[in-house]
């Protein structure tokens, strides 16, 4: 009889009977090796995953987005050559660009995207995206780029206006997700609405020529007769960066290609039919001369 105080003896059995099978197991691992059996476990785990993973980017159609980002990526680099008022030097058929995503934001005015060195991206490079101007890029990375937002405290771009071509600097202002617009003209004619691009910098960097910046909201009361300040509302997303552009450079030029082949057989066949008909000429010549002696005769 089993008293109150005192479990049953079952219960006490099985702490033993996991001790020994520990002792067992670890036995076992000494006399027989295990290693071959976890190779062979590893490798058919690691087969099947590889294969569920290809499944479902193939299942989710990974390489046709990646397709669909390098098409538009190269329609908006089309675009943006499109909207520029002159062709930047040595060039005039685009730009060469690499595609990114934004990854990472900073408190800074900054945000990082995963194209870097490796591919060809490095400071003061134009950033832009589908509605415009992002900013430039500060510091590169192998993988990796920091780029400064437009909107950052300590940015300034050349800009102009888009319909009347005035000159003047755009900077942040980030508390507000504004740009503030300075004319070197204080006579300016500026009014909400208008449209600000860039003004584009020598060798294109760090910023190429007419990228839509932003359309101007508030035109700000004069402080003197030598200020024009405006605030533009910028047309990129700056909390909502996705997929972003980097103008890498001009597009090298294509060598003008003369095809010599075909005019130069024309010419020596023009050549030799003039002096055949020459010849046939001549011969009619002496054939009448001959026949007139004869009639004379």
């Amino acid at each position: 009889m089993r008293t109150a105080g005192h479990p049953g003896r079952p219960g006490r059995r099985v702490p033993v009977l996991l001790a020994l099978a520990a002792v067992a197991l670890i036995a076992a691992d000494t006399v027989i090796p295990l290693d071959p059996l976890r190779a062979f476990g590893s490798a058919v785990y690691g087969g099947l995953e590889d294969a569920a993973s290809s499944s479902v980017r193939w299942a989710s159609g990974a390489g046709r987005l990646e397709d669909l980002e390098r098409e538009n990526t190269r329609l908006r680099a089309e675009l943006l050559a499109a909207r520029r008022a002159t062709p930047p030097p040595a060039e005039g058929n685009g730009y060469q660009v690499v595609s990114a995503h934004a990854v990472g934001f900073g408190r800074d005015g900054t945000v990082t995207i995963d194209a870097g060195a490796d591919a060809g991206v490095t400071p003061d490079m134009t950033v832009f995206d589908a509605d415009g101007l992002v900013g430039r890029v500060l510091r590169t990375g192998p993988g990796t780029a920091t780029v400064q937002l437009a909107t950052a405290s300590g940015a300034s771009v050349g800009a102009r206006l888009e319909g009347s071509r005035e000159v003047g600097l755009v900077t942040g202002v980030p508390e507000h997700g504004l740009l503030r617009l300075g004319l070197l003209n204080p006579s300016a004619d500026v009014k909400p609405g208008d449209r600000v691009v860039t003004l584009g910098s020598r060798d294109l960097r760090p910023f190429v020529p007419d990228v839509p910046i932003g359309t101007v909201v508030t035109v700000e009361p004069a402080a003197d007769a030598l200020t024009r300040t405006a605030l533009v509302r910028p047309f990129a997303r700056f909390t909502a960066l996705e997929n972003v552009t980097v103008v890498l450079g001009p597009l090298p030029d294509a060598p003008a290609v003369t095809d010599t082949s075909t005019k130069e057989p024309e010419k020596k066949s023009e050549k030799t039919n003039k002096s055949k008909k020459l010849k046939k000429k001549k011969k009619a010549k002496k054939k009448d001369t001959s026949r007139h002696a004869e009639g004379a005769r």
